[in-house]
């Protein structure tokens, strides 16, 4: 049906999101080789399950009736409080550990999912023609949100031989007058590399040294095993003048869909962000906030358990998959896969495995905006949405390629 006025010219530049476009191939899969196994999207399962059970038990019903009861002026700088707290309790996963951390409940906002704190970071930060450094693969979201804004994608190429991890001499060599910010995801999504302290900390100088925002989503950072913080740069009080932090809720606590993210960065720069947020949110949804301020430090044994299981999901993955799948990077919730056949892109291969073996995956194409054929051959695979069963499934089903698709495998 055509239209009798025009539209935004940024929004019709904008990529259509392509999940749905996945879960379309997924309709025409007719259980011939047993149930769909969704491997697409992102939800703990084990998390969802329990936070699921935990809102309908008599204790946290009461507690939200009595909540919703009363004015909720007060649960925003709460929920801040708690987040202050948790960030320097220490556990084995603690998210930035250290009595020099230097973190204040004035260094954040509250927003409406993490995908508005880029959109409005962004917002805030630059101008239509301006450019922003995104590391290719990169997360689509982050990308349809600068194309959208008018503002210009300067890709930074990661490779498989690095382990998808970015140059931070090649991003020096991008930055221009016009530069305005460099992102950076991790673990990162779609590849789930994770950086280094070191290669996090080299950023934060560069950014520093260039007058530039470093914009770091640790979305998944929840699920680091490892003995060590994913990095120091809160242990300077200088963080402040060159560093933005991005996190998401839905993932660690277990409640996507209720739209929490949250922007840490300098007090100055809220004051401009809260422009931005007050016309795109005017505040974020406020039952999740009543729901789990009160409970949040509670909850980080659970994380921390979650953060362990999916690791073990991961070498579980890593086990069974069958030879000629090749992990490039795996990390968070995800592994970025090599496939076996040559001459066949990733969108292909990802459509016939849908349609045909039932198994849902995310190609490369959908993470970049070119790619030549050695970068068109990987897959992204979301361990974190199959348990441990489904994932060795996935894995034995993928033997069967080869017979299904009447194509060669690389010798």
């Amino acid at each position: 049906m055509s239209l009798a006025f025009k539209l935004s010219r940024g929004v019709l530049n904008t990529i259509t999101p392509p999940i749905p476009l996945a879960y379309t191939w997924a309709t025409k899969y007719r259980l011939s080789h047993g149930p769909l196994l969704d491997m697409s999207q992102y939800i703990h399962l084990d998390t969802w399950r329990e936070y699921q059970v935990s809102l309908r038990s008599p204790r946290y019903r009461k507690l939200w009736l009595w909540r919703l009861r009363r004015l909720a002026a007060s649960v925003t700088a709460r929920l801040k409080e708690s987040l202050f707290s948790v960030r320097q309790w220490q556990t084995r996963c603690a998210l930035y550990t250290g009595d020099t951390i230097a973190i204040n409940a004035s260094d954040m906002s509250l927003t409406s999912g993490c995908n508005l704190a880029f959109v409005a970071t962004i917002m805030t930060l630059a101008d239509a023609g301006d450019e922003v450094i995104l590391p290719v693969p990169w997360y689509f979201n982050h990308h349809m949100t600068l194309t959208m804004l008018g503002i210009t994608t300067v890709p930074l190429k990661t490779r498989p031989e690095d382990g998808f991890i970015p140059s931070v001499s090649e991003c020096q060599t991008l930055i221009t007058s016009k530069t305005r910010a460099i992102v950076l995801i991790t673990p990162n999504n779609p590849t789930g590399a994770t950086y280094s302290p070191e290669v996090i900390a080299d950023f934060s100088r560069l950014a520093h040294e260039r007058g530039i925002a470093l914009i770091v989503d640790e979305t998944y950072r929840d699920f680091i095993t490892t003995e060590l913080p994913p990095h120091s740069l809160f242990s300077k009080p200088s963080w402040r003048e060159h560093l933005i932090h991005l996190f998401s809720f839905s993932k660690a606590y277990g409640v996507p869909g209720h739209r929490l993210g949250l922007v840490v960065a300098s007090p100055t720069f809220h004051t401009s962000l809260g422009k931005v947020l007050d016309t795109l949110q005017i505040c974020p949804p406020r039952p999740i906030q009543l729901a789990i301020a009160p409970i949040l430090a509670s909850l980080r044994p659970g994380v921390i358990q979650t953060a362990l299981a999916l690791e073990a999901r991961r070498e579980i993955f890593r086990a069974h998959l069958p030879p000629g799948w090749s992990i490039g990077s795996i990390g968070g919730y995800f592994a970025f896969v090599r496939h076996p056949f040559p001459g066949h892109g990733s969108a292909e291969v990802c459509q016939r495995l849908a349609e045909e073996l039932g198994i849902v995956v995310l190609p490369a194409a959908f993470f970049a905006a070119e790619l030549d054929e050695s970068e068109d051959r990987w897959i992204r695979f979301s361990v974190a949405n199959c348990d441990d069963d489904r994932v060795r499934a996935v894995c034995a089903r993928l033997t069967k390629c080869e017979a299904v698709f009447g194509w060669e495998k690389e010798a």
